[in-house]
């Protein structure tokens, strides 16, 4: 593809006809596609993957399709259902050339080793932490014979990666548990107020390293369909579609859509708050995806020291759906950076990628290992279906969800935040 193609609309919606134009110009430039791998964002991602996949089908089949094979970028999210696959899609029901996969990240045998990032990256992408090897491992798929890869995501401003979107549909998206790991442990160690809204940063910098090995591994052209979109309580509204292809295509297309983001998904307030609630949609079924509603309330001055982030959830009854992931998470507890750096010097075997979650999670703070004495700068409370005893045990605050009524929270230093977790907020005067 020798230029990106862009559709990029800030006032009026992107319409489908420009939609279709530009996945129709994407595809026409190849011959016969018999076998394709499709990677798409999972549920917990409202974007308009349903208006470019229909398409997208069509001009496969019109190349020769036989097989499209579909792999949800879940991470370590749980598994999508084959009805809420189609709706993902936009599709009204599966036809004989479909495919759907679901990402395993925990099944070995689902997972293929494409290389290792070396001890001196990840010494310096860790502030000197960790000096070991760290082997790339991804779903095994990407290593299979296919004629064309295309990977459809959507950038938002992301806790540990800046931004989402691009490469990271394939680090975390399609990613074992190592490098996982590794990429979030870099964004902690660095901070989520400063990665947060970011174009590059550590975090970035494993996951583009880690893709190169990937595309190095992969046999046939690999393209990004990168959306942008706003969320309103109308839908999604389409904002931008970016597309190119191979490793440089990919940079290109995030960069492109990181910088629409920014234009978007940013909410600038003019005072620091007392209280805020983070209204958390169904999409975000455990705390594991709605922690978003306290990640992105914490660049510096948007929250008063000791303000209190609401994350309003009723339909929540788990810290992860992985049975083995929310017994990690309760065990260690939400705490500050200092706090899970202790106690990973005792138990250096702990899932990285859980002690990023608790960090997050929590905020900032202080911990002395001497006193033990934890000073956290925030209140995070859970108005969900956990319960008080649960909540205070992992060191969170609980309210009774039935007891979260707006207009209690419609005063001077208070913001009522429907669509929780999808928006970052700053102080306008620290921007």
């Amino acid at each position: 593809m020798r230029n990106m193609i862009v559709r990029e609309n800030f006032t009026e919606p992107l319409s489908e006809e420009e939609i279709k134009a530009a996945v129709v110009e994407a595809i026409e430039k190849f011959g016969r596609v018999e076998r394709v791998l499709v990677l798409h964002p999972d549920y917990t991602r409202i974007d308009f993957t349903h208006l470019i996949f229909p398409t997208l089908l069509e001009e496969l089949k019109s190349k020769g399709l036989k097989e499209c094979h579909t792999l949800n970028a879940s991470g370590t999210h749980r598994k999508m259902t084959e009805a809420e696959i189609l709706e993902k899609l936009g599709l009204s029901q599966k036809d004989y050339s479909l495919f759907f996969h679901n990402h395993e990240y925990d099944d070995p045998a689902a997972l293929t080793t494409v290389g290792e990032l070396p001890p001196e990256f990840v010494h310096e992408k860790t502030d000197g932490e960790l000096n070991l090897p760290f082997p790339v491992t991804v779903n095994k798929m990407l290593v299979e014979k296919f004629d064309l890869i295309i990977a459809i995501s959507g950038t938002v401003p992301h806790e540990a990666t800046g931004f989402s979107g691009g490469l990271k549909i394939f680090v975390p998206g399609v990613a074992g548990p190592e490098v996982v790991g590794l990429f979030h442990w870099a964004a902690v160690l660095i901070g989520i107020p400063q990665i947060i809204g970011s174009f590059s940063n550590p975090a970035r910098d494993v996951i583009n390293a880690a893709c190169e090995l990937i595309f190095q591994k992969t046999q046939c052209p690999v393209i990004s369909f990168n959306m942008v979109y706003d969320e309103t309580d109308e839908g999604i509204i389409p904002r931008g579609l970016y597309i190119d292809e191979g490793l440089e295509g990919f940079l290109r297309t995030y960069e492109r859509a990181a910088h629409a983001s920014s234009r978007l998904h940013i909410v600038y307030i003019e005072e620091p708050l007392n209280v805020a609630v983070q209204v958390i949609g169904p999409e975000y079924d455990e705390i594991w995806t709605a922690g978003k509603g306290s990640y992105k309330l914490q660049r510096p001055g948007v929250m008063k020291e000791g303000g209190e982030i609401i994350i309003y959830a009723p339909h929540i009854h788990c810290f992860h759906s992985n049975k083995m992931m929310d017994e990690s998470i309760r065990r260690i507890g939400y705490h500050c950076k200092g706090y899970v750096r202790e106690f990973l010097k005792k138990h250096p075997e702990f899932d990285r990628n859980v002690a990023a979650h608790v960090i997050n999670v929590r905020g900032p703070g202080t911990y002395d290992p001497v006193s033990g004495i934890e000073k956290c700068k925030l209140k995070i409370t859970l108005a969900t279906g956990i319960s008080r005893e649960v909540c205070e045990a992992v060191n969170l605050g609980y309210r009774d969800p039935g007891s979260i009524k707006r207009e209690d929270f419609e005063g001077p230093g208070m913001l009522w935040i429907e669509h929780g977790g999808k928006y970052l907020y700053a102080r306008r005067e620290v921007k």
